[in-house]
C-alpha cells in the first residue's frame, strides 16, 4: 500500500539553558511558547513547544534544554538544517531584526531562491526563506508582525550517513516526490504548503554527537490514530524496526531509525495543544500528563524558572 505524509509535523532538539532558549525562539524568532511540560521519558527535563499562534503540525519545534551539558557536534545521522518560511517581502526585515540582536548571518541561493542562514544561541543551524505558499501567522509579538512572523517550517536538511537509502526512504516509505538536484543537495517535497521541502546532502562527513545544539528527531505527519496504525504497518513492511504507539498527549508517536542513522518520528496531527488548556492560554503555565500529575510541586522546584520576555528592548 502507498502511502504519502502530508509534511513535517514538528522537529525537536537539544538546547542549553531554558530561558536562552526561550528568549531565542520566541524573544528573537517570535514564536509562541505553545506548551510548556517535562519530557515524559525524562521528566526532570523541560519539553518546551514553540510554533504559530495555534500549534498547528508543520509550524511546532520543541526542545529539550540541558542545562551546562557538553554540546553535541553536527554531523551524519541528524537533521543538518532547519529551514524557516517567512512572507515574500520579509527578507530585508529579518536581515535588519539579526543585526540588531548581533546575530550574524550568511546569505546564499539554493534551488532557486535566497537563503539566510544562522545558529541560534546553542549553536542550531537555522534558516529563513521567502515562501508564498502556507498560511500567514497571526501571532505577533514585539515588532513581528502578520507581514514578517514566521509562517512555519519551510523544510529540512537532512545529513544522512548514506544519502542514497535516506532519499529512498523519503520517497518509497514517507511518499516524497523527488523534484531537483543541484550541488551537493536533492530536494523532496511532500503535498503539503509548509513543512514541504526536504533537502538530503548527497555527501558524508563526520558522524553527529548528540548534544545541546542538534536535533534529535524529525516528525512527519499522519492524519489520525487509523491513519497512524496504517503508518505503523506500512514502515514494518518495509523492513524497518517501528516501536509501539506512544502517547504524548498532544500527539500520538512512532519512532524509526533509517537506514542513514536519521531517527524518524510519525505524529498524528489530533489531539493538538489545547484540548488541556485553551488556545487563549497556551504556554502560560506547566501542563503534566495524568502520570506525573502528583509530582508537581517536586517538578517546579526542580525546573529552572523561565518565561516570555519582550527583548525588542535591547534591540539598536
Amino acid at each position: 500500500m502507498s502511502k504519502q505524509t502530508a509534511g513535517i509535523h514538528h522537529i525537536t532538539a537539544i538546547v542549553g539553558h531554558p530561558q536562552e532558549n526561550v528568549d531565542f525562539y520566541a524573544g528573537v524568532l517570535g514564536l509562541r511558547l505553545v506548551k510548556k511540560t517535562v519530557n515524559f521519558d525524562d521528566p526532570g527535563t523541560y519539553h518546551l513547544y514553540f510554533g504559530n499562534e495555534g500549534g498547528k503540525p508543520g509550524t511546532i519545534i520543541t526542545f529539550f534544554p540541558w542545562a551546562n551539558a557538553r554540546s553535541g557536534t553536527i554531523g551524519d545521522g541528524q537533521v543538518g538544517v532547519t529551514s524557516y518560511a517567512i512572507p515574500e517581502g520579509a527578507m530585508p526585515f529579518w536581515k535588519q531584526r539579526l543585526t540588531s540582536f548581533n546575530i550574524p548571518f550568511s546569505e546564499s541561493e539554493r534551488f532557486g531562491e535566497q537563503v539566510v542562514q544562522f545558529n541560534d544561541v546553542h549553536g542550531l543551524q537555522l534558516e529563513l526563506v521567502e515562501r508564498a505558499a502556507g498560511e500567514s501567522n497571526s501571532w505577533t509579538f514585539g515588532k513581528i508582525g502578520k507581514d514578517t512572523a514566521i509562517k512555519g517550517f519551510g523544510g529540512a536538511t537532512l545529513y544522512s550517513s548514506r544519502p542514497q537509502h535516506t532519499a529512498a526512504v523519503l520517497t518509497e516509505v514517507m511518499g516524497l516526490e523527488q523534484v531537483a538536484t543541484e550541488g551537493d543537495f536533492t530536494r523532496f517535497r511532500s503535498t503539503a504548503d509548509i513543512g514541504n521541502m526536504i533537502d538530503v546532502k548527497n555527501s558524508t562527513g563526520q558522524r553527529g554527537r548528540m548534544g545541546p545544539g542538534t536535533v534529535h528527531h524529525i516528525a512527519w505527519r499522519a492524519v489520525d490514530d487509523n491513519d497512524h496504525l496504517s503508518w505503523q504497518e506500512h514502515v514494518m513492511q518495509q523492513h524497518l524496526h517501528v516501536t509501539d504507539v506512544k502517547d504524548r498527549n498532544y500527539f500520538n508517536a512512532i519512532y524509526f531509525r533509517e537506514p542513514g542513522e536519521i531517527l524518524f518520528e510519525i505524529a498524528t496531527d489530533p489531539p493538538g495543544f489545547a484540548h488541556d488548556e485553551s488556545q487563549a492560554t497556551m504556554g502560560s503555565q506547566l501542563m503534566l500528563p495524568p502520570q506525573y500529575e502528583q509530582y508537581r510541586d517536586r517538578l517546579n522546584a526542580m525546573l529552572i524558572p523561565i518565561e516570555v520576555r519582550e527583548l525588542d528592548r535591547v534591540s539598536s
